[in-house]
């Protein structure tokens, strides 16, 4: 952590150094420990934590296989552990997240923005380059489940924004986005439909020029902080600040929704998921029936039914004989890296019911990543239980700046139809998310066959988790395909100037 970072949420100190690798192995620890000693153990003794992370995060997916109440378990025990762990400074006073008393002064007053057009009357989605809608929709919706890039749960529930898209308007709540402008953030299409919106992100004028700009083209109204002429708070240095005024801003006539959107780079993206997650669990205790919303990401690691696992054998079994006998010189030559089957190991429960876990854990993004994600689940695992309303939904992989920077990323997603995978515009991932979003809000209903069947009964993951191979290992011929793919087509470009 730079100096830059030395104010709101902070890593403890060890030897003199802020150190996100012992957070991390210590919040992971603590969140397993009662449900498995022995996991506990390793994870503290792990010696490289930068890659060992990712056996002992898939490991701690896996306890949910074997007794439903140990992902609830790890869940409570993992945030609480968090709160104990990661710090909170303001000036050179600083205390553990969990013991801070947080001031309740309103710093920022409320300045709405309202939009100058008509909501949208039906849910209308871009793909394409068109925009799909009623029949085409959901036909499209159909396409995706029959081909293994979303899950059922995902069809059922556009296709009921698109028989009521009233649900889209979000009516009797508010939503508070903490990170508004994020590019897969729902901010757009809630506009578009006409919501009642709270948007917090970094007080910087590009940012405030983006959520202004697309408050004043949509049919709602958005409400920003505001102060000496900026617009806009730091969540990770101002948790007291931003529960202060989401507290005297959001109307008493709705319920209030925060939902978690933001990114930061590496050990910031902890901070910020810490601090968004302590504004959070402040407004669930001072307004009771808060919910929370969360876009979890494909590439975690996932508990899944047996359905999901027979489906991705099913295309293991139905490879031709050219193909198996390539893959398999293809992984003789690897070592075993290349062309692996998925779901190689079941997990068995007490009833006999199976499951297996998608590990799409990549080491490019390191266990930072994995950390910050993993509390956004945890909170919203937790709140479901607790009665709360929750959207916590996978998210397909999509053409977004951050990906489009990261040269290996750029290639597996250009290569990843090969395999099975769609991934998607980021325009289309965020009006299909929104909707989701909506419909969660509409109904919530507490899962009942599995804590977990939250995530993993109306995913849109893409397709990762119903192809034949263990993702990462086809994520190198992914690359290839993509690279050869992009010189192709600037080779091409060249010829045609």
């Amino acid at each position: 952590m730079s100096a830059g970072d030395s104010q709101g949420v902070v890593f403890p100190l060890v030897d003199g150094v802020r150190s996100a690798s012992s957070a991390g192995r210590a919040i992971l620890a603590a969140a397993v420990r009662d449900a498995d000693p022995g996991r506990a153990a390793r994870i503290e003794n792990a010696a490289s934590w930068h890659t060992d992370y990712r056996e002992h995060f898939v490991a701690a997916t896996a306890l949910g296989a074997h007794a439903p109440a140990d992902t609830l378990r790890t869940a409570v025990a993992g945030l609480d552990a968090a709160r104990r762990v990661l710090r909170y400074r303001i000036g050179a006073e600083e205390t553990a997240i969990a013991d801070r008393t947080w001031p309740d002064t309103v710093t920022h007053k409320a300045v709405t923005i309202h939009g100058d057009r008509q909501p949208g009357t039906v849910l209308s989605v871009p793909y394409g380059g068109t925009r799909l809608s009623g029949a085409a929709l959901r036909d499209q919706l159909h396409r995706w489940h029959e081909r293994g890039i979303v899950e059922y749960g995902f069809v059922t529930a556009l296709e009921r924004a698109i028989v009521d898209p009233s649900v889209l308007r979000v009516p009797g709540r508010q939503i508070a986005l903490l990170g508004a402008a994020a590019a897969l953030g729902p901010l757009e299409p809630l506009c578009e439909w006409g919501a009642q919106v709270l948007a917090v992100d970094v007080p910087t004028p590009a940012v405030a020029d983006r959520i202004g700009e697309i408050a004043r083209r949509g049919a709602g109204a958005v409400t920003v902080p505001h102060r000496e002429g900026a617009a806009g708070m730091d969540v990770t240095a101002a948790v007291p600040e931003v529960t202060a005024w989401l507290l005297a801003t959001a109307a008493a006539d709705r319920d209030l929704v925060v939902g978690m959107y933001g990114y930061a780079h590496g050990a910031r993206h902890v901070a910020l998921t810490a601090a968004a997650d302590a504004v959070a669990a402040q407004l669930m205790w001072l307004r009771p029936g808060t919910g929370v919303a969360y876009l979890s990401t494909p590439t975690d690691a996932y508990l899944v039914p047996d359905r999901v696992v027979d489906h991705a054998r099913r295309g293991w079994a139905a490879r031709g004989r050219i193909m198996r006998v390539v893959q398999g010189g293809l992984r003789l030559a690897s070592g075993g890296e290349l062309c692996r089957r998925g779901y190689s190991t079941e997990h068995a429960a007490a009833d006999g019911t199976r499951w297996g876990v998608a590990d799409l854990l990549l080491p490019m993004q390191g266990p930072n990543y994995a950390l910050a994600k993993r509390i956004q689940r945890w909170r919203g695992l937790v709140a479901a239980a607790d009665g709360n309303p929750v959207s916590l939904s996978v998210a397909p992989a999509s053409w977004t700046r951050s990906v489009t920077a990261n040269r290996v990323f750029r290639y597996a997603y250009a290569g990843a139809s090969r395999f099975g995978v769609e991934v998607f515009d980021a325009r289309t991932t965020r009006y299909l998310m929104a909707a989701k979003l909506a419909v969660d809000l509409a109904d919530p209903v507490p899962p009942t066959e599995h804590p977990e069947a939250l995530l993993y009964a109306d995913a849109n993951h893409g397709g990762f988790w119903r192809q034949p191979f263990d993702p990462k290992s086809v994520l190198p011929l992914a690359a290839l395909f993509g690279a050869l793919g992009t010189r192709r087509d600037q080779t091409r470009a060249r010829m045609n100037l």
